[in-house]
């Protein structure tokens, strides 16, 4: 027991030593750096983050995160870290590539008949029956990692899509738990500076980013049925207008 926490504590202190390290960075940094400092130090001496997180890799990862019943970032007085936050850090300490985390988003078990040789979309429709991404607490997971790690147009082009995604899911928080839903949690991420007890990195206005033609403007999944309210309500004012005009005359 001693032995595998000794092995534990030289994987994260190699992660947290500026001076020894050499593994991959994220926007030229230390991406243990993208978590506060008592943050850092609560996970690596967590129970769950010894036991559950050490030697995980890419693989091993996902299948820990699709096991996950709720996300969160600290709970208690003490701000004792929740599994979600844990394997958001082993995330961070791996630094997996873009399209491993596009993965993570769409993941579903092998059992219910996924296609490895079916082409692939960056995202698919998250409420659509036997596609991908069927483990909503991965997918969270998978974003906020996202919201971490990525620059500013690929959050916005890679989360946005995930906003139709209205299953439920549980957040912990200090004192117990609430409902809420995969799109509340992607709001929060692309609208908020501090998500699951982490402060996030503030990302450039979306005007600014449409004005130097990196994003394509919006398009709000209710424009059509707007627009169609629109029609009836114009349509209503000139059967209206044509009743009163044979009335007056």
């Amino acid at each position: 027991m001693a032995k595998s926490e000794h092995y534990h504590k030289a994987d994260a202190q190699a992660l947290l030593d500026d001076r020894g390290y050499s593994g991959s960075l994220i926007r030229g940094e230390n991406p243990a750096l993208l978590f506060e400092k008592g943050v850092r130090e609560r996970i690596i001496q967590s129970y769950y983050f010894k036991e559950q997180c050490f030697g995980l890799n890419a693989a091993s990862l996902c299948d820990r995160a699709a096991e996950l019943q709720f996300i969160g970032g600290t709970t208690g007085i003490n701000g004792k870290p929740t599994s979600f936050l844990c394997l958001a850090f082993k995330l961070i300490q791996l630094v997996p590539s873009k399209e491993i985390i596009l993965e993570y988003l769409n993941f579903m078990d092998d059992d219910e008949g996924y296609d490895s040789d079916a082409p692939k979309q960056e995202i698919q429709d998250p409420n659509a029956l036997g596609k991908a991404g069927e483990f909503k607490y991965l997918r969270c997971l998978a974003a906020f990692y996202i919201r971490l790690a990525w620059d500013s147009v690929d959050v916005y082009k890679t989360l946005e899509p995930l906003l139709p995604d209205y299953r439920k899911i549980k957040r912990r928080t200090k004192d117990g738990f609430l409902l809420t839903s995969v799109d509340q949690f992607i709001d929060d991420l692309l609208t908020k500076n501090r998500v699951c007890a982490t402060s996030l990195r503030k990302l450039r206005s979306r005007a600014d980013l449409e004005d130097l033609g990196l994003l394509e403007p919006r398009e709000s999944p209710l424009e059509d049925e707007i627009e169609e309210m629109d029609e009836d309500r114009d349509d209503g004012d000139v059967v209206m207008m044509e009743e009163s005009d044979e009335e007056s005359s």
